[in-house]
C-alpha cells in the first residue's frame, strides 16, 4: 500500500518497528518537503516488499560500486523520475535512509548517499568506509550524512 509522505504532520505509520522511528520519520518527511519545494514532486513510498525493484537497484548499486551490504531490513522504498534525474530511496529499519541520485544523461552526476536518523549509531558496514556530517533539521533534529560517486552504468 502506497503512504503519502506528510511533511506538516509527521506520522511514523511503516516505521513502527523502528528503535527510532520518530526520527525516521522525521528524515523521511525532511526528504519529502525538499522534492516538493524544489520539484513539486509529491513523495510517496511503500512496504519494501511491494517496492522490490526500488530495493534491488539500490541495493545492487551498494554492492557492485563498494560491496556494502546493508545489514538492516528495509521498511519502505521509493523510485522516481524528476526531470532527468531518477531518484530511488530505501528506509531501514536501523534508522538508515539510502539513496540513489542517478542523471540519466550526465555520467558525472550520480551518487549514492546515506542519512543515518538521530539516535542511532553509524552501520558497521559503514562505519569505516565514510565519515558523515551534520546537518540540522526542523523535521529531523540532527541527520548524518555521507555519499560516493556511482561509477558504473546502472
Amino acid at each position: 500500500m502506497t503512504y503519502t509522505v506528510d511533511f506538516v504532520t509527521v506520522s511514523t505509520v511503516g516505521l513502527e518497528s523502528s528503535p527510532v522511528a520518530d526520527a525516521l520519520a522525521g528524515l523521511r518527511a525532511n526528504e519529502a518537503r525538499y522534492f516538493k519545494n524544489k520539484y513539486d514532486h509529491v513523495f510517496t513510498v511503500e512496504p519494501a516488499g511491494e517496492a522490490k525493484a526500488a530495493v534491488d537497484w539500490v541495493h545492487r548499486i551498494l554492492k557492485e560500486e563498494r560491496d556494502i551490504v546493508i545489514s538492516s531490513r528495509p521498511l519502505e522504498a521509493t523510485a522516481f523520475q524528476v526531470e532527468n534525474i531518477r531518484m530511488a530511496y530505501v528506509f531501514y529499519e536501523s534508522g538508515l535512509s539510502v539513496n540513489v541520485m542517478y542523471t540519466v544523461d550526465d555520467a558525472k552526476k550520480r551518487a549514492v548517499g546515506f542519512k543515518l536518523s538521530e539516535g542511532m549509531d553509524v552501520p558497521e558496514e559503514l562505519a569505516s568506509r565514510f565519515k558523515f556530517a551534520r546537518q540540522k533539521s526542523k523535521l529531523a533534529g540532527t541527520i548524518r550524512g555521507s555519499y560516493f560517486v556511482v561509477k558504473n552504468e546502472y
